[in-house]
């Protein structure tokens, strides 16, 4: 039974061997075909290797607003390229188009415009450049990453800047036309007039008086040339978003509003960025230079998460700033961080300087201070009390220490803080 058995097998085997033979040649053939059409795509489809590429475009761009790029694409070969193409970037670029389509005849240039809206702050650089070329048959391709060197620095937005004619409107009341008659610290004289009902008796001139024989007084104005360093904190404390934006954000916008406000009034403005050492400086700047110095400076700043160093603050101050200036901080009223590090250098700081203190407020915590839905909700409510409470009790030490705080919510504190500008120069403190 088992040699009937093995014969059977056997007859089998040898009834489909042929057909089993006839089907491997079969697969054979086919996939000497493919190979066959894989080789000749590949050897039809474009030589990547002689492109050559080159850029042009924005090297700059304000955050929130669009810069283009332009990739050139040089064939050097004898043959047409058609290919694919992707300009990688990083994704907070915002690079658009993702893949565009290339024909480049031998000898010829195409251009490819690539549009970059950035979603944050700093320097943007391409990563590389891939391209694919498909043969005609569709079977096969040709890869080819290259590097194409760009960089597009992304510049802080000056939202705040809708805010500037309505300031140097105010400003132009103080030293324009129609000028300040005010005495103190920090003013100049400009002319003599006729003495009308209101004005400081303080002002008259007795000797302009006697020669005329009518009552003259003396008009003054706010004296420009004044020195204005701003100092912006980098620590952690920077990095906390108010809302959307990052407190560093915010503070920039109020620098440059107010940067922008006093090189107009004629006052010298330097820049300060610095946490435990400088991460950027601006220092004698022209007028017509100052915003560009700035917003250059500001754009690669992001926030160390490390506790700032005040005493290295007041240090570096100190050491740069001779002549009486008004010293803004740009911070977070921190009670522990300010408390601790600030507050008993501020004899040494308010000795030598006007000091002020410029903080952004989270709108969210007063929104807090009125809700009452559920539990949780009480709880955050007497947290955000709380937190109000400190801030008051700390804007009042530092007021005691002769600072000037301005304590304001991410659209406000821009204008706040030139308000304060202002108001010191009409009181002639500055």
């Amino acid at each position: 039974m088992a040699v009937t058995g093995r014969l059977g097998l056997l007859a089998l085997l040898g009834a489909f061997l042929p057909l089993l033979v006839a089907s491997w040649w079969s697969l054979l053939g086919v996939w000497a075909v493919l190979a066959v059409g894989v080789a000749a795509d590949l050897l039809l489809a474009g030589n990547l290797r002689a492109l050559r590429l080159h850029r042009d475009g924005d090297t700059g761009v304000r955050l929130g607003e669009t810069a283009r790029v332009a990739l050139i694409v040089e064939n050097t070969g004898r043959r047409r390229v058609r290919a694919r193409l992707r300009d990688v970037w990083p994704p907070s670029a915002g690079a658009a188009p993702r893949v565009v389509r290339i024909d480049v005849p031998a000898g010829e240039r195409r251009r490819v415009e690539i549009t970059l809206t950035p979603t944050r702050r700093g320097d943007r650089d391409a990563v590389t450049v891939v391209m694919r070329s498909r043969g005609p048959l569709g079977l096969a391709a040709r890869q080819l990453s290259r590097p194409a060197p760009w960089r597009v620095r992304v510049l802080p937005a000056f939202p705040s800047r809708r805010h500037l004619p309505a300031k140097l409107a105010k400003l132009r009341e103080l030293t324009g036309t129609n000028i300040a008659q005010i005495r103190g610290q920090g003013t100049e004289f400009d002319s003599l007039r006729e003495y009308v009902a209101g004005d400081d008796v303080r002002s008259i001139d007795w000797r302009a008086t006697a020669r005329r024989g009518d009552v003259v007084v003396r008009t003054w104005r706010p004296e420009q040339n004044r020195r204005i360093y701003l100092v912006l904190d980098t620590g952690r404390t920077s990095a906390g978003r108010v809302g959307d934006v990052p407190r560093l954000d915010c503070s920039m916008d109020a620098a440059l509003l107010l940067g922008a406000l006093a090189s107009r009034a004629g006052d010298r403005v330097d820049l300060l960025a610095y946490d435990r050492r400088v991460r950027a400086r601006v220092e004698g700047s022209s007028r017509t230079d100052l915003l560009t110095a700035m917003v250059q400076a500001m754009a690669p700043l992001e926030p160390a998460l490390i506790e700032s160093d005040a005493a290295g603050t007041v240090s570096a101050l100190l050491s740069r700033v001779r002549q009486r200036s008004l010293v803004v901080l740009l911070t977070e009223l921190n009670p522990a961080a300010i408390e601790e590090g600030l507050l008993p250098l501020l004899p040494r700081l308010t000795a030598r300087h006007l000091v002020l203190i410029a903080a952004v407020a989270d709108p969210r915590a007063a929104e807090m201070t009125s809700a009452r839905g559920d539990l949780a909700a009480v709880y955050d409510a007497a947290a955000a009390e709380r937190a109000h409470a400190e801030r008051a009790r700390l804007t009042a030490e530092l007021r005691a220490f002769g600072v000037e705080v301005v304590d304001a919510p991410p659209d406000r504190i821009a204008p706040a803080l030139a308000d304060a500008y202002l108001a010191l120069k009409a009181a002639g403190r500055l």
